[in-house]
């Protein structure tokens, strides 16, 4: 790290503390009345960031998100979970749009992994798509949940994971329905035309049934903040309901429904990224021109439609005194479209259609049981899930711009493919020392194909043999470990060990590759399914050692993180198929990589007066590539080095100061340099980006309650730098970069009745 970037961070650091200097002896704040302990949490609605554990564990091997600490993100943080989660150490988020409703032009790593190789559940309920395989983080209102909960390294057995949890696993707990009657209201708005509004109708206890019931609805929209196009509509809705029967059995029902539609981001490339100062607006443009090698470039030719529905039920029964069953059956769908414009389809310029048609049915059954200080949970995992992902070529027509329809570009039959995934977990205690085990099977069944190409005269599909892809059944073990012991009633260690997987992915750009060069292959007597043989599930081992200590004045977690990666997948060279359009062997993906990381995550408040609280959350992650990587017929030196995308160093802090009514909250997030590519000839700069909430709040006004007025300034110093990295972990494809947001400001209110 050079000087001056070092400079700017002590500088962002130093700037919030002579800012509590300042500040007036304050009343007393709820964020400082601490009365915690490390196994029992007395005032938990007060802390910002608890350790956390699921049922029929003993070691707190997570943490946790309170409602008050996701508020700390404001208004774009109801759109996107990542958002909420970059003020935890380990956790990197970006977007290209100040509002997160660029749904699919954003970026987030979990200890320098990629997040969509991780797991994200709604109430341990996987939540997932492919093409990108992982997470959609961009379809809850997090109005609609009390907490989230954060894993990194041990990754609890009972989380439905679907694809997997290679970078962690995330669990929103969701707001079920309240007891009370009450009506939540909240409207924002700010820069860029940006709007979102918010209800939320709680019924309360209804008649003798017990029965409670809640209904939330938003509407959210924005205009890009650079060049032409819109974001949004975007159209939410969350049903929970809640019926007790008899003392025994509870039945909960949780539905979601998103609809976004949004004109993307025009990403850079290195050459431009490398100058702010002219590219940073540089954006798709707002008309045709009639010349296809600029039309691919029109926005509307560059957009995304994405539609997102969830339901599950939770149904919990007490069989015995000590003996619980839960049973979690689900059903989610997805439906999206996105074009993108690019200047080689067929040879020539071109829109591209992809449409993900995904559906997934499953259950989740636990049985607990409770005995004295020991604990088991026995559980079962299923699923099935049909998904129809396939892409259309439109060429650009020379003088008008318009839209000729030359058939399917990818296109396959898809059956059903199949989760299977029994597990165990055994806990206890004695004294102070806590531990835990626990062990998953993960048996994926990944259906056959049958191949198609399109005819190119009459634009029909005829049958490709070639493209056939043979089922396959991938499997893996998944133990876990966890340990704890309290030193004293202050201070508190602990040791994890869990093994994460992500199963088989990037299935279309392999799928794509063989298409553009299917003569060659066939030439080479190579079939598509000959490629997929070298696909496999990706493994990581990681251990934790951490420590907890809270004081009078202070809490801070510590926690040393190790972890060694195979079977990743990365780019190999074949000499026995040579790409026509370089003369050299052509370049696929296969699960044969290796990486290993290790660094430090701090997590510390300190409570300098009443009313005031600092919080500084570091992370330093050394995460290398384990040896060369042969790319487009020659060897890149990348043994050693930073993976892509990963920088060593990052902080976020800010100040809690609560003074009468108001709140006053200034943060920085900051980022040390990274790299766009795997030998570091693309040097990202480090940046320190400021934002400020200011908020004036009332418990109740006449019959009105939790009364809050608040504007909110991001980039507050409209720092120009580079967010998003488009890019791969390993040299496969070429590198393209996203400008940060820009100085932004929001205003809400909010309150229930």
């Amino acid at each position: 790290m050079k000087v001056p970037t070092f400079l700017r961070l002590v500088q962002g650091i130093s700037g919030l503390l002579l800012f509590s200097n300042l500040a007036y002896s304050a009343e007393v704040s709820s964020f400082d009345k601490r009365e915690v302990e490390l196994e029992e949490v007395v005032i938990k609605e007060k802390k910002i960031v608890l350790p956390t554990k699921q049922a029929g564990e003993t070691v707190y091997t997570g943490v946790e998100v309170t409602k008050r600490g996701m508020e700390l993100s404001g208004i774009k943080g109801t759109l996107n979970v990542y958002e909420v989660l970059s003020i935890l150490p380990g956790v990197v988020f970006e977007s290209s749009d100040p509002s997160n409703l660029a749904a699919e032009n954003t970026n987030v790593r979990i200890r320098g992994i990629r997040g969509y190789l991780g797991g994200l559940t709604v109430q341990g309920i996987p939540n997932y798509g492919a093409n990108p395989i992982g997470p959609r983080s961009y379809v809850y209102d997090l109005e609609n949940f009390e907490s989230i909960a954060v894993y990194k390294g041990a990754i609890p057995a009972d989380f439905g994971v679907g694809v997997g949890n290679r970078a962690g696993a995330i669990e929103l707990r969701p707001a079920w329905a309240k007891e009370k009657t009450g009506i939540t209201l909240s409207q924002s708005f700010g820069s860029f035309n940006f709007y979102k509004s918010y209800v939320r109708v709680d019924t309360g206890k209804l008649h003798n049934l017990g029965s409670r019931l809640s209904a939330a609805y938003s509407y959210t929209e924005s205009d890009k903040w650079k060049g032409p196009g819109n974001l949004g509509p975007r159209n939410n809705l969350n049903l929970t309901f809640v019926q007790p029967i008899g003392e025994h059995l509870e039945v909960k029902i949780f539905a979601n429904f998103n609809e976004i539609n949004y004109d993307k981001y025009r990403y850079l490339d290195y050459s431009q990224a490398r100058d702010l100062e002219k590219h940073r607006r540089l954006d798709f443009n707002k008309w045709l021109t009639g010349n296809p090698t600029q039309d691919y470039l029109y926005y509307k030719y560059n957009k995304a439609k994405h539609l997102n529905r969830d339901l599950f039920a939770v149904i919990d029964g007490k069989l015995l005194e000590n003996v619980t069953l839960t049973l979690k059956p689900y059903y989610s769908s997805e439906d999206a479209k996105i074009w993108d414009g690019t200047s080689n389809l067929q040879g020539r310029p071109g829109v591209q259609k992809r449409t993900r048609d995904i559906e997934r049915k499953g259950f989740i059954g636990n049985l607990n049981l409770a005995i004295n200080n020991h604990f088991a949970v026995i559980g079962y995992h299923y699923e099935c899930a049909d998904m129809d992902i396939y892409t259309e070529n439109y060429l650009i027509v020379n003088g008008t711009g318009a839209l000729l329809y030359r058939g399917f570009g990818v296109f396959a039959t898809s059956g059903k493919s199949y989760i299977h995934s029994p597990y165990i977990k055994i806990a206890g205690n004695f004294g102070n020392f806590n531990w835990q085990a626990g062990l998953k099977y993960f048996k994926f069944k990944d259906p056959s194909s049958e191949g198609f190409v399109t005819n190119t005269t009459t634009l029909k599909l005829q049958r490709a043999p070639d493209l056939d892809r043979e089922a396959k059944t991938y499997h893996i073990l998944l133990p876990t470990v966890g340990l704890s012991y309290r030193l004293n009633e202050n201070i508190e260690a602990y040791f994890s060990y869990g093994r994460n997987f992500i199963r088989p992915y990037a299935y279309l750009p392999l799928v794509s590759l063989y298409n553009r060069l299917r003569p060659q292959f066939r030439s080479a007597g190579i079939t598509l399914n000959d490629l997929f043989k070298g696909f496999d599930i990706e493994r990581s081992d990681n251990f934790d050692l951490g420590f907890r200590m809270h004081g009078k004045f202070f809490d801070i977690t510590s926690t040393l993180f190790y972890s060694k990666h195979r079977k990743l997948l990365t780019t190999i060279s074949d000499p026995r198929v040579i790409d026509p359009s370089t003369g050299k062997p052509v370049n696929y993906q296969q699960n044969v990589g290796r990486a290993k990381g290790y660094g430090v995550e701090v997590a510390g408040n300190l409570y300098l007066r009443d009313g005031l609280v600092f919080y500084l959350n570091p992370t330093y992650n050394h995460l290398t590539y384990d040896k060369d990587i042969t790319y487009a017929g020659k060897t890149l030196k990348s043994e050693g080095k930073q993976v892509v995308d990963v920088p060593r160093w990052t902080v976020a802090s800010g100040l809690i100061l609560n003074y009468n009514n108001f709140e006053i909250m200034p943060q920085v997030r900051f980022l040390s340099k990274r790299y766009g590519n795997v030998e570091h000839t693309e040097r990202i700069p480090s940046f320190l980006v400021c934002d400020l909430r200011v908020s004036y709040l009332r418990e109740r006004i006449g019959f009105i309650k939790n009364f809050k007025v608040s504007v909110e300034v991001d980039n507050l110093f409209d720092k120009k730098y580079i967010s998003v990295i488009n890019a791969m972990d390993d040299a496969v494809s070429e590198t393209t970069y996203g400008v940060g947001a820009p100085f932004t400001v929001r205003g809400s209110l909010s309150f229930r009745f």
